[in-house]
């Protein structure tokens, strides 16, 4: 009896211990954390020759940063401490980057930084929501993808020119295809885990296989249809990507790795095939026709200026080319130092604020600052990988924490690479650090759920 008690003791001391490490891990992470911002920020203010009161963003993210934690510590407490003081990093960082880069959008990311604060405690207060996320995934996905249909119809293009890939009222904008990532990646762990005993049966024919996967094909390729009629085709290769390794952890079979780069290749020469044949109409007499060929020829043409301007970027260096050119020189002149905060000309990099943030911390923080993002960037990844390793015995858990650690590591290396020009530009953002309130919305709402299920698997 004495023996039970003094177990029991010990059990829940040992519980209470590793709650207070837990939290105490991530309060100190999120100083670590405030105290960076808090310098970028001040020396940005004192390069720039600005007030204190320009810095309202800090205490913007400082009120979400800690008040989050608290929240946190409340309703996670078993949580994995090292995910949010990355996320809060990247945003702080971000934020003032983005005063930096395009003061005008400052405020609004800043806004948006308290909205994706309030959905993430929508998430974890609310963490039976993934039952119903589960049981209902063709509802989640079909509302997804009808909001991304929407904005072929009634799109919007916040700079008033260009692919209109948001959806609009008065002046606030929300990029369906950010949300659309979420509701997929819940579809795919869904759809799998009900799947994944046949799927990786030796005894069911390939035949059977190949039918189980019909609806998930089905509901991606529609996914993919919508985006390439918008011309967002750095999406398009995310979820492509994605859909792919996701397929490969639920099964183990590198085959499916294979053969879907081969389809994936073999159908991108098709498909570029059958547009070129298409834009030959754009000079036809039916209107109707003219209007297809004239959306082949300009998808075409934005495919050849990625790919013309990645190949060999330096004839056109002043015109085509010029963003990725601006982006190279940025990462020579940064060195190993950097230029300083504040300092170096990051600017003449068109729409530097979004798809070339990384270039901007290169030429400012130097080679020292893109490891820090690459490092930072990784760990979060593994650690969500790692999660999904611990959530084996629930294969919908797990394959959601495995798809949202290569949803962040597969885009982050598509905008890091293409920013070096090791790939084409894909126009994706980097993750929390570039400006974007659809893509921090959607990107709190995966951490959110990795925050739940980190604190499940307890």
């Amino acid at each position: 009896m004495i023996s039970d008690t003094i177990l029991t003791t010990q059990i829940h001391h040992a519980e209470g211990f590793a709650r207070f490490t837990a939290n105490q891990i991530e309060r100190g992470l999120l100083l670590l954390a405030a105290l960076f911002v808090g310098v970028t920020q001040f020396g940005f203010l004192l390069a720039s020759r600005q007030s204190l009161l320009d810095g309202y963003p800090l205490a913007v993210w400082l009120l979400c940063a800690f008040g989050a934690h608290v929240m946190l510590c409340r309703a996670l407490p078993n949580r994995d401490p090292l995910l949010f003081p990355i996320v809060m990093l990247f945003c702080g960082w971000g934020l003032v980057l983005i005063e930096r880069l395009a003061p005008p959008f400052a405020a609004k990311q800043t806004l948006w930084l308290v909205v994706s604060a309030l959905v993430l405690w929508g998430v974890v207060s609310r963490p039976l929501h993934l039952r119903w996320l589960q049981r209902y995934r063709y509802v989640w996905l079909f509302g997804g993808l009808a909001l991304l249909g929407a904005t072929i119809v009634v799109g919007r293009n916040p700079a008033g020119f260009g692919p209109r890939l948001w959806l609009g009222l008065f002046d606030a904008y929300f990029q369906p295809s950010e949300l659309l990532k979420v509701l997929l990646l819940v579809f795919l762990a869904s759809y799998l885990a009900e799947q994944r005993d046949l799927l990786i049966d030796p005894a069911r024919s390939a035949w059977r296989k190949v039918r189980v996967l019909v609806p998930l094909i089905v509901m991606w390729g529609l996914s993919a249809v919508l985006l390439v009629l918008q011309r967002d085709l750095g999406t398009a290769t995310l979820f492509y990507l994605v859909f792919l390794a996701v397929l490969y952890v639920a099964t183990g079979n590198w085959r499916i790795i294979l053969a879907g780069l081969v389809i994936g290749v073999g159908g991108v020469l098709l498909g570029y095939r059958v547009l070129v044949s298409l834009a030959d109409l754009a000079t036809s007499d039916n209107r109707a026709l003219a209007e297809l060929g004239r959306s082949a020829l300009a998808l075409v043409n934005v495919v050849r200026l990625r790919v013309g301007v990645w190949w060999n970027p330096w004839p056109n260096a002043d015109d085509q080319a010029y963003q990725i050119v601006q982006s190279l020189l940025a990462f020579a002149a940064g060195g190993v130092f950097g230029q300083g905060i504040g300092q170096g000309s990051p600017t003449y990099i068109p729409v530097v604020h979004s798809d070339f943030a990384f270039a901007a911390v290169a030429e400012e923080w130097g080679l020292l600052g893109t490891l820090c993002v690459v490092l930072l960037a990784a760990i979060f990844a593994i650690r969500a990988l790692r999660l999904a390793v611990q959530l084996e015995s629930n294969p919908f858990r797990a394959l959601l924490a495995a798809g949202i650690g290569i949803t962040y590591g597969v885009q982050s290396l598509l905008i890091i690479g293409g920013t070096l020009k090791l790939i084409p530009l894909t126009g994706v953002t980097l993750p929390f650090l570039s400006y974007g309130g659809s893509s921090l919305l959607a990107n709190f709402m995966m951490v959110g759920l990795l925050l739940v299920l980190s604190h499940r698997k307890a």
